[in-house]
């Protein structure tokens, strides 16, 4: 009889994607012989755990928890914990912990390369992974045995509507059922119920600004001028707040027209994109707007609302971000790419490193070899087909992700010793 892999391993899971992915995950550790529990730290992080009698809520003030999180890793035997996302507070104080006492630390985050794969790494992810120290030549040689074709950069979300669904329901069971978590407090700079009433709204005006951003991108697609792109992020998001030279948004914004300004040609326009999630807590069209007009270019600067990406993609002439994983895709069409934060991907070979102005003026194409086997090395490690948020998507995830966290080694190492497990990057998921 075979041995189930799980045997002796004692998880913990904390906050994860919004919706069933980390309880159907957990399920299946426990079939495979391993041990499981969760903390909780509001009503929505209970409602999506199913098995009441492996549920912790820790319900003291925040300031508690450095000190309970390693009373509980002893007192359970924890031997790995998982997460999704690794900065936020409880995480990061979580991940401190288990690395004292030798836990392994299994880190979800969304996908390098969305939007039909998730990232799954250990220890650390975006400026946090051990991506951030691997050179691209050091990705070829252990990428030397393997010949694999690659799958096309896909265009669109595969689980937008399923995303601000449960984004919206977990808001929701905070907001009204959390009287048990009065000490809880949200790792972003906003109440609970203005969170969910804005993932509502989003939710609600879906149609109208899908139609509003067709027909802004058409205007733009068939305007017959150059243009440049700027994607932009959540200026809640982790790797905003973490892994970037800004303290807010609107400073981003204004180095990105100063640049425009001072080096475009006068017949070039720059747009802003929208982020997919982006919910209003910014007035960012009007924000834009007035910088624009400070700068004297408000006539060649527009904003279009987040959504799919592909159509203005494909006709810009360079690309502009903090650190969004969307620059992959501008990497993966040949764009030039000029990034502000530490990414995975902001590879000398391939991301630029001209003054904003020099840029626009006279861009530099990257190395598209270079980003092909960068992204041949991330296909191979730490993505993975499928999705959190849509029923499809997860069971794409759950065939992959159970085995390779419950390997000895992790994905990247793995690749280095040449016994890395067959992946599936070839099906999408719709």
């Amino acid at each position: 009889m075979v041995k189930a892999l799980g045997v002796g391993k004692k998880f913990l899971f904390l906050q994860g994607p919004h919706g069933p992915f980390f309880d159907t995950l957990a399920a299946m550790l426990r079939s495979a012989g391993a041990q499981v529990w969760r903390v909780g730290f509001n009503r929505g992080d209970e409602a999506f755990w199913s098995d009441g009698a492996t549920y912790i809520p820790f319900i003291e003030k925040q300031q508690a928890w450095p000190s309970e999180i390693g009373k509980l890793y002893r007192r359970l035997g924890i031997t790995d914990i998982v997460l999704y996302g690794d900065v936020r507070f409880v995480h990061a104080e979580a991940i401190r912990a288990a690395q004292k006492s030798h836990i392994r630390v299994h880190v979800f985050e969304e996908g390098y390369l969305r939007p039909y794969w998730v990232t799954y790494e250990r220890d650390g992810s975006n400026g946090n992974s051990k991506l951030m120290e691997k050179s691209v030549a050091d990705m070829r040689h252990e990428l030397a045995e393997l010949d694999a074709d690659l799958p096309d950069a896909p265009a669109r979300w595969g689980d937008m509507r399923h995303h601000i669904f449960y984004g919206a329901l977990y808001h929701g069971f905070v907001m009204l059922r959390n009287r048990r978590y009065a000490n809880f407090r949200p790792h972003r700079d906003m109440t609970v119920d203005k969170e969910f009433q804005l993932y509502a709204k989003r939710l609600l005006t879906m149609p109208f600004r899908s139609a509003e951003r067709a027909l802004a991108t058409r205007r733009i697609t068939r305007g017959g001028f150059p243009y440049h792109l700027v994607l932009l992020q959540l200026e809640h998001d982790s790797s905003f707040v973490k892994h970037s030279p800004f303290k807010c948004m609107e400073e981003f914004l204004r180095v990105c027209i100063e640049g425009f300004a001072e080096g475009a040609p006068p017949h070039h326009q720059l747009i802003f994109k929208g982020h997919p999630l982006e919910d209003g807590r910014r007035p960012m069209r009007a924000t834009i707007a007035a910088i624009a007009r400070e700068f004297g270019v408000e006539g060649r600067v527009r904003y279009v609302p987040g959504g799919k990406l592909a159509a203005l993609m494909n006709h810009a002439r360079t690309a502009v971000t903090v650190n969004s994983t969307a620059g992959q895709q501008a990497l993966w069409r040949g764009l030039p790419l000029k990034v502000f934060g530490s990414a995975v991907y902001a590879k000398p070979e391939f991301v630029s490193e001209q003054p904003l102005p020099e840029f626009f003026a006279r861009p530099m194409r990257p190395d598209s070899r270079a980003y092909r086997d960068f992204r041949h090395y991330l296909l191979e490690t730490s993505q993975l087909t499928g999705g959190y948020y849509s029923q499809k998507g997860r069971q794409e995830l759950l065939r992959q992700v159970a085995d390779l966290i419950l390997a000895k080694q992790d994905p990247y190492d793995s690749l280095k010793l040449g016994n890395a497990a067959p992946r599936q990057h070839l099906r999408l998921v719709n």
